[in-house]
């Protein structure tokens, strides 16, 4: 059975690479596509969904803004199973920053121009926000182009969704992004920040080898 994989927001395959699936499942990656301008999301949701054959049984798997991906894929080519790591399974578990932004609609209004990675690097926000004890965490965000950057934001922000049943969340206990007491997760990587695909790799490849029978 094929596992398609989607990555978080602005990372490219890298920061899941040391994970282990299990042997007998081929895992298919799914680039993220540059938006169209002023794109609405469930178009560009139908594009992510290209990729999969659903003529035949298989699983989603998602990290971060991926995790959000590959559940509104999901709801147009329903998989066996969803696992979303490091992710939220609907919108009621979104972060306080991610409300305000949601409420103020303050990412709309922000000139594209800001949502630079050398900007980010600036300030120090990047590596802080994601893991502050990795010096390197920004070789895993390697998806940088400013609109697809601005949209994406937006977009989680807006987003309003209903966790599904075949949803399976796996989050850190010290996720900053997605702050684990917004969630009830199936699992918990004890000390895992946002970054835990890499830092807690052995770990979550035993829970996965558990979910991907």
């Amino acid at each position: 059975m094929k596992i398609y994989v989607v990555s978080g927001l602005g990372a490219d395959y890298k920061v899941l690479e040391r994970l282990l699936f299990p042997e007998q499942h081929e895992v298919v990656f799914i680039g993220w596509l540059i938006p169209e301008q002023d794109e609405k999301f469930a178009d560009y949701v139908k594009r992510m969904a290209e990729t999969i054959d659903d003529s035949e049984p298989f699983y989603l798997l998602g990290y971060s803004f991926g995790g959000i991906m590959v559940q509104e894929i999901n709801r147009l080519k329903p998989a066996e199973k969803v696992v979303i790591l490091g992710s939220i399974k609907s919108d009621k578990e979104k972060s306080r920053l991610i409300k305000m932004g949601e409420l103020t609609k303050i990412p709309q209004y922000l000139p594209v121009k800001m949502f630079n990675i050398k900007t980010l690097e600036t300030y120090a926000v990047f590596r802080k926000f994601f893991d502050p004890k990795n010096p390197k965490v920004t070789q895993y965000f390697r998806f940088t182009d400013p609109y697809y950057l601005k949209w994406s934001v937006q977009r989680i922000s807006e987003w309003k969704f209903e966790h599904e049943s075949n949803v399976i969340q796996i989050l850190g206990d010290r996720d900053i992004v997605f702050p684990i007491k917004n969630s009830k997760p199936d699992y918990i990587i004890k000390g895992g920040t946002h970054l835990f695909p890499v830092t807690k790799h052995k770990e979550v490849s035993n829970i996965l080898k558990s979910i991907f029978i």
